[in-house]
């Protein structure tokens, strides 16, 4: 007679690991969204202060002392440059980037100004927001800048309103 070797795993002991493995990824799950959700919000809040900073150099050096109010006026290359003032991904009408739409007009109480060097037109204030594309999924919080160089947020699913109301916090 022969002895019979059974090799490989009960049903029961594939049932517990699949457990446990469902198990760590309800834990792990939620917490690497929280992470991307984060990460998107300093993505915004990084694009805001690279607009700001676009804004400055456009109004220095080619906006006649007025602002851009919209992106394919900060990504037109001025004449004698060899870059635009913002690069490729935020030059949409329209810019959606890391899971946020980035929108640019002109700022409460803004008067047309002089055209700028590509005969684009120019107004005295600017208004740049980022709200999250799939409110408390891609982001939770929605936030702006304005000619004062300073980015503000509010925990609603709109940008905050100009001039900001309380609900919206300045963050630097």
């Amino acid at each position: 007679m022969r002895s019979r070797v059974d090799a490989g795993f009960t049903l029961v002991e594939l049932l517990v690991v699949v457990a446990i493995i469902g198990i760590l990824a309800a834990i792990a799950v939620p917490s690497l969204l929280r992470a991307r959700m984060s990460g998107n919000e300093v993505s915004a809040v990084s694009a805001l202060r690279v607009i700001s900073l676009s804004q400055l150099q456009y109004t220095s050096s080619c906006g006649n002392d007025g602002y851009a109010v919209s992106f394919p006026a900060l990504a037109a290359i001025p004449p004698g440059a060899t870059q635009a003032f913002i690069s490729g991904e935020l030059a949409a009408p329209v810019p959606l980037k890391a899971g946020y739409t980035f929108a640019l007009a002109g700022g409460a109480g803004a008067i047309a100004g002089v055209p700028d060097c590509n005969g684009t037109p120019t107004q005295t204030a600017y208004y740049a927001s980022a709200v999250p594309h799939l409110f408390d999924f891609t982001g939770g919080w929605s936030y702006a800048t304005s000619q004062d160089n300073t980015v503000w947020r509010a925990f609603v699913a709109i940008a905050p309103p100009e001039p900001f109301g309380a609900p919206a916090v300045p963050i630097g």
